[in-house]
C-alpha cells in the first residue's frame, strides 16, 4: 500500500508533536515544585518492572521439554545477571547478553550437546 506524500508528512508530524508533548508536560507542571510522591514511586520502579516483562515475554516461547530445554536463553540470563551485579553497567549488560544469546543460537552449542 503506498501512501500519499502529504498523508506520510502528516502523520510524522502529529507523532513527532505528541512525542514532544509526553516528554515536556513533566517540565510544564512540576518546574517549580517537586513531584508528587506516586510519581517518585513509578519512578523508582517502573523500570525494573519493564524488564522483568521483557524477560517473561522473551521466554514465553522457549521449548522448555526439548533440545536445548532453554539452556541458551538461562545461561544468558545468569552470565548478564552476574556480569551487571559485578559491574553495575546496563549498557555492558545489553550488547553482552545480546551479543551471548546470538552466538549460542547461531552456532546452537547446546543442541550439539544435548542431541
Amino acid at each position: 500500500m503506498t501512501e500519499d506524500p502529504i498523508h506520510l508528512l502528516v502523520v510524522t508530524a502529529v507523532v513527532a508533536v505528541a512525542t514532544f508533548a509526553t516528554r515536556a508536560v513533566p517540565f510544564v507542571f512540576f518546574n517549580r515544585r517537586a513531584p508528587p510522591e506516586i510519581l517518585s514511586t513509578i519512578e523508582k520502579n517502573l523500570p525494573p518492572m519493564i524488564l522483568l516483562l521483557l524477560v517473561i515475554y522473551c521466554l514465553k516461547d522457549v521449548q522448555w521439554l526439548s533440545a536445548p530445554y532453554g539452556f541458551p536463553e538461562m545461561f544468558t540470563i545468569s552470565a548478564v545477571t552476574g556480569l551487571h551485579l559485578w559491574k553495575r553497567n546496563a549498557m555492558l549488560s545489553i550488547f553482552t547478553g545480546t551479543g551471548l544469546y546470538m552466538a549460542l543460537v547461531q552456532m546452537d552449542v547446546f543442541r550439539i550437546i544435548f542431541g
